[in-house]
């Protein structure tokens, strides 16, 4: 059993089960997500005797295997979780807000073509502990509060849907980030953006497009055969419906592929007629794959046709370069070192 992760209700019924009086639920509460303590040693307002006797209970809490900093102030982190697998997280500051990048798969089984993390394959999905622990890490890390998330590391959060909705409920009314700043981005998964808009939430559902197409679409991501583009348009569609909430479309720019202007005009025409935005994001080099990052007139270029055409575009910073900070990339460069030594 592991106790972060726990509602206030299932650690009120864990203290008491102790017998323990109910306040202390308070106080365990107040310690695993506003404190983010790793051990009942430090829980200081528990009697010492009461912290001895639960000393092998599992809060949940990861090790920090490598913490890599860039000179933009991001931090990248390699974590490891108690079954031995890693994971990565990201801790992106600027002078106003904190923001995490979140994983929520150990590997990614989307396999796209572009990615560090589709290229090492997929070993499971992430419990609520292991995904609340990246925030909580990066929190304690940079002793400042965490505004805002974006689930956008490793892994399809689709295919981990209940987890990854049990974990914002709790990050939202325990750790206490607002939902209106957190994203959740997919590739797309079939059945899963409407049963994600069931549950009404104030996220932002951002989708990961990458292709004006189907037949490149398919190029870049393998598995969106089995989930043709018109049909994920058209649940996108209804997902605004559902929830009145606009949707990003997230669209890496990777350099001679799908960075030209006609692209930009069949991208126009494919999201014409309901309410959305396009993220264009200038790609990450990784040694995995031979895609290259454009120039910068080329994402000015694409940008300012979709601009043209009344499609709202914004173009996403790129921070981290220096740290490895493309998904995947410190996990593989592990993972090989590993394999080297052994």
């Amino acid at each position: 059993m592991t106790l972060l992760g726990m509602t206030a209700q299932e650690l009120t019924d864990w203290v008491t089960a102790q017998g323990q009086p109910k306040y202390r639920a308070r106080q365990l509460h107040d310690w695993l997500y506003r404190r983010g303590v790793s051990s009942f040693a430090e829980i200081s307002v528990f009697p010492k005797a009461w912290r001895e006797l639960i000393s092998d209970e599992v809060i949940g809490r990861s090790q920090i295997v490598q913490r890599s900093p860039a000179p933009d102030g991001t931090v990248k982190y390699l974590l490891q979780l108690q079954d031995g697998l890693t994971i990565e997280t990201v801790g992106i500051p600027t002078s106003e807000r904190l923001t995490v990048c979140v994983s929520t798969q150990v590997g990614c089984p989307m396999a796209c073509d572009f990615c560090a993390t589709g290229k090492g394959g997929w070993r499971r999905n992430l419990a609520v502990h292991e995904i609340i622990d990246q925030v909580l890490t990066v929190q304690n890390d940079f002793q400042r509060r965490v505004s805002h998330l974006v689930f956008m590391g490793m892994g399809e959060p689709l295919l981990n849907l209940n987890n990854v909705l049990s974990s914002i409920h709790i990050l939202n009314g325990d750790v206490g980030i607002g939902q209106r700043h957190m994203t959740v981005s997919t590739v797309g998964v079939p059945q899963q953006i409407s049963e994600f808009a069931q549950a009404h939430l104030q996220v932002t559902l951002a989708v990961s497009l990458h292709a004006p197409n189907q037949a490149l679409r398919q190029q870049l991501i393998p598995t969106a055969k089995r989930y043709p583009l018109p049909q994920l348009i058209a649940d996108c569609q209804d997902y605004v419906k559902i929830t009145g909430r606009r949707i990003s479309f997230e669209y890496t720019l990777l350099a001679g592929v799908n960075d030209a202007p006609d692209h930009a005009e069949e991208l126009a025409q494919l999201l014409r007629g309901f309410q959305c935005h396009v993220n264009l994001i200038p790609y990450n080099p990784i040694a995995e794959a031979e895609y290259q990052r454009p120039t910068l007139q080329a994402v000015q270029n694409f940008a300012h046709t979709l601009a043209k055409l009344h499609i709202a575009t914004s173009i996403r910073q790129t921070r981290g370069l220096s740290a490895s900070a493309a998904c995947g990339q410190l996990r593989s460069h592990h993972e090989r070192h590993a394999t080297q030594k052994s």
